[in-house]
């Protein structure tokens, strides 16, 4: 990747709702080449998509990162079982002693007790650390 679509990416990333010619403006280049970019890095999947972040108190309360251990061979079916679970936010695949990161919300503790429940009791998984979210210092 360029540099430039880099620093259109890092101002996309603040302000995704941006004019293309403010844009434009910060970049130092046309706004039809901005346009163009933006497009080029969404047809190559630079860009997957755009996105909403709610305020602190807008968002669902609580916040979990749940650590999961796999069985051999089970991965892809855990993988598909925590994808219907809408409490389910992220899930990412990891090195070390867990397979799997998931991050969980719920509205309230019962909720995210009931997740987490769930995730333990999905079969082929075979462990889970979880760990309440206090707070998030900050996100990109």
């Amino acid at each position: 990747m360029r540099p430039t679509d880099n620093k259109l990416i890092a101002l996309l990333r603040a302000n995704a709702r941006e004019p293309t010619a403010s844009l434009a403006r910060k970049l130092g280049l046309a706004r039809s080449t901005v346009q163009d970019r933006i497009a080029r890095l969404e047809r190559e999947g630079a860009i997957k998509g755009y996105t909403v972040k709610l305020a602190e108190e807008d968002s669902r309360h609580l916040k979990a990162v749940v650590m999961i251990s796999t069985d051999p061979k089970w991965g892809a079916r855990v993988e598909a079982e925590l994808k219907k679970m809408p409490d389910v936010r992220s899930l990412a695949a990891v090195s070390g002693a867990s397979d799997l990161i998931a991050t969980v919300e719920a509205e309230t503790a019962a909720k995210l007790d009931t997740a987490l429940d769930h995730i333990g009791r999905i079969a082929g998984v075979a462990r889970t650390v979880s760990s309440i979210i206090l707070s998030e210092k900050f996100s990109r």
